[in-house]
């Protein structure tokens, strides 16, 4: 798959007419995945609340006035007992955050348990708990971690004006961190921000150039908090809510330009009809957040979820790629551009 998407060629796949971009990114979608099945996946908050960070969109943050109480990070049965209820209830992976700016020491041996806990289930296992270092990601690797989420949430442009606490770089280098140790990568973003057109370019341009793409890039629409810079800013505004049609797009662009990538509706879809949902998986998401919350924003609960894809006639799990894409013989650059 290439890693040489330009700006312009980005911009250009945002611009086309609706039903051009959507029929390219089902292409793609169906030579890569088996588009008649959804990843769920479960994500479950491990320690919330107290995070130095002044991420603007964060309830979670300790600049937040949002009614969040920070708590200790939970007791290892307590995480695998939701892990277990997880996965009873048709979950294949199950994610599990910290509200850190990165784990200190102390707390590696409690999340390496966890771990391996959480993979003896037979389940994937995604964490995210800040920033890392290449001796953390080697440790997580060690025990089994199958991915690590760190989103770089928006293009570069635009994150200053989001965060102030970390740059673009140390994100960034939190990824190269676990891709070298050998972690499945999992980074996406969330739109919806005010943020422009331009700006969702640049998210997408991030994460579609680095050398080898994120094996999950879970795109989320903002969830406005009252309490946060964002949430307070966007809350009465039409900017508050992302129209679902820009939505769409910036599913579908991240699908063509990431074909083998599992792309998730993440925060955001409790708010969306089932009509954009289906709009997003015709568009190639194939992977959705389960459950009835996520950390600590609300959530589309799992009876709503199994008759909505019972509706849309969609199976839970995952597909083999295409052998034509695989052996390079049909590759998505020469039906896009």
């Amino acid at each position: 798959m290439r890693s040489d998407w330009t700006r312009e060629e980005i911009a250009f796949l945002f611009d086309l007419p609706f039903p051009e971009l959507l029929f390219r990114a089902a292409s793609v979608h169906r030579q890569c995945h088996e588009p008649s099945r959804i990843q769920l996946s479960t994500l479950l908050s491990i320690k919330t609340g107290g995070c130095p960070e002044d991420c603007g969109y964060c309830s979670q943050s300790v600049k937040a006035d949002s009614g969040v109480e920070a708590t200790k990070l939970m007791e290892v049965q307590q995480v695998l007992q939701s892990a277990a209820q997880a996965k009873d209830a048709g979950s294949q992976r199950f994610c599990m955050g910290a509200a850190w700016r990165n784990p200190k020491d102390r707390d590696m041996p409690a999340i390496i348990q966890i771990v391996e806990g959480v993979r003896a289930m037979g389940m994937e296992t995604c964490m995210t708990l800040g920033m890392l270092t290449p001796k953390q990601a080697q440790m997580l690797k060690e025990a089994g971690l199958d991915y690590y989420n760190h989103n770089v949430d928006t293009g570069p442009e635009y994150y200053e004006r989001v965060i102030s606490t970390r740059n673009y770089e140390d994100r960034l280098d939190t990824l190269q961190n676990v891709r070298d140790a050998g972690i499945n990568v999992c980074s996406g973003g969330i739109v919806g921000m005010g943020e422009t057109r331009a700006d969702r370019v640049g998210f997408v341009h991030t994460l579609a150039t680095l050398e080898r793409h994120p094996e999950s890039v879970p795109v989320n629409a903002l969830v406005p908090v009252k309490g946060t810079v964002l949430g307070d800013m966007l809350a009465d505004t039409p900017l508050a809510k992302i129209d679902d049609i820009e939505f769409v797009r910036t599913v579908a662009v991240a699908r063509i330009t990431m074909p083998m990538s599992m792309v998730r509706l993440s925060a955001g879809r409790e708010s969306m009809s089932e009509a954009t949902q289906a709009l997003c998986f015709f568009a190639g998401a194939n992977s959705i957040f389960t459950g009835d919350k996520l950390l600590t924003a609300p959530n589309a609960g799992e009876d709503t979820d199994a008759e909505m894809l019972r509706k849309l006639g969609l199976s839970s799990g995952t597909g083999p790629c295409s052998d034509d894409v695989v052996g390079g013989r049909n590759k998505p650059r020469e039906n896009v551009l």
